[in-house]
């Protein structure tokens, strides 16, 4: 059997986290994967009950915050994440993110290291940029200052982009995002239930390549002036997976390969609006299959509970689907999605993975 995953550990690049908070300032919370893993992007909700999406990167600093459920524009807060360390983070005391006897979950990638690009220098782009990448894993975090007008920007991998997730930092705007199965004339946007919008504007009409990401006049991804940061993420067989599905409607629901047992997917109708953004992930909120429960990007809904009409199965090797929910099984509607890998199917000397 060929080999089909370079990365036989996904751990050493993403990693989920569960915690019960305690109120206290300065409490370490450490990673329980086979790898350990400093994590430079953490993405942090509240379970059990209602509270913004938290996330946290190392190139904007420790203690800035962005909200995924939100317009609102970055705000510092000490008593919240506190730092970044080699298998795990510290957090404060802050309720949305250790509040007393309150349950969390986090999801975390590692970049690791760190780039500045001038573009007139290098002629790599042409509006300068500079963050943190990891080639092996096909993630970057960009920082960059708004032109408002057409341009290229270095996002520091080796290969075309699949999704780029933009926010602004100094001001109120919607989260954009561009992936792969709708185009670089298409966006949609984290922090609502619309359908994907047609736009010449957000990524110029042109799809990434393996060194810049495109961007022209939209506000939404590059406001002359503002501080922007983006989230790149490139494709790795057996490691992450990025793309498109049609629901059938039927309790015996479309199977999405993915090449691996998913430890993280995050799904969306965008040919039609009104449903929500689902995070699903079993070894983070289910327990084990079948998957019962989800988060919700765009909201501060506490998690869905749904185990007595579980949602899908993560399998071996993809994603089954097993309801008939308009969300994420419609008849004839397109789902678009992202996942990263619990277990790789094939690991790269060829050995069938084990599945859990």
């Amino acid at each position: 059997m060929a080999a089909y995953t370079t990365i036989d550990d996904p751990s050493a690049y993403f990693q989920n986290l569960l915690w019960t908070g305690n109120n206290t300032d300065g409490t370490a919370l450490t990673f329980d994967g086979n790898s350990d893993m400093q994590p430079d992007f953490v993405w942090v909700k509240h379970r059990n009950g209602t509270g913004y999406h938290g996330l946290f990167d190392s190139v904007r600093g420790v203690t800035k915050r962005l909200h995924t459920n939100t317009t609102g524009a970055e705000g510092t807060v000490a008593e919240s994440l506190q730092s970044f360390n080699s298998n795990g983070f510290t957090v404060g005391n802050n309720s949305e993110i250790n509040g007393s006897s309150k349950n969390y979950v986090s999801w975390n990638w590692k970049a690791g290291t760190s780039f500045t690009n001038d573009a007139s220098s290098t002629s790599v782009g042409t509006i300068d940029s500079a963050g943190s990448f990891n080639n092996d894993a096909g993630f970057s975090i960009v920082s960059f200052t708004g032109t408002g007008s057409s341009g290229t920007i270095k996002h520091g991998l080796n290969s075309a982009l699949s999704i780029i997730i933009v926010k602004g930092r100094d001001f109120v705007d919607n989260w954009c995002m561009f992936h792969s199965s709708l185009g670089g004339g298409k966006k949609l946007k984290l922090n609502t239930t619309g359908a994907e919008i047609a736009s010449s504007s957000a990524w110029n009409n042109t799809s990434p390549t393996s060194s810049v990401f495109s961007v022209a006049d939209d506000g939404e991804t590059n406001n002359n002036g503002s501080a922007m940061i983006a989230y790149c993420f490139a494709e790795k067989q057996g490691y992450s997976k990025f793309g498109s599905y049609t629901g059938n409607g039927n309790a015996n629901g479309t199977f999405i390969y993915t090449g691996f047992k998913p430890a993280f997917f995050l799904q969306k109708k965008s040919s039609a609006s009104g449903s929500y953004w689902n995070i699903w992930g079993y070894t983070s909120l289910s327990g084990s299959n079948p998957i019962g429960r989800r988060l919700f990007p765009n909201v501060t809904a506490a998690e869905s509970s749904q185990d007595s009409s579980p949602m899908a199965d993560f399998c071996s090797n993809g994603v089954k689907l097993r309801q008939t929910d308009a969300d994420y099984n419609g008849s004839g509607v397109t789902y678009i999605y992202m996942a990263f890998a619990e277990n790789p199917f094939v690991t790269s000397t060829g050995v069938p993975a084990t599945a859990r």
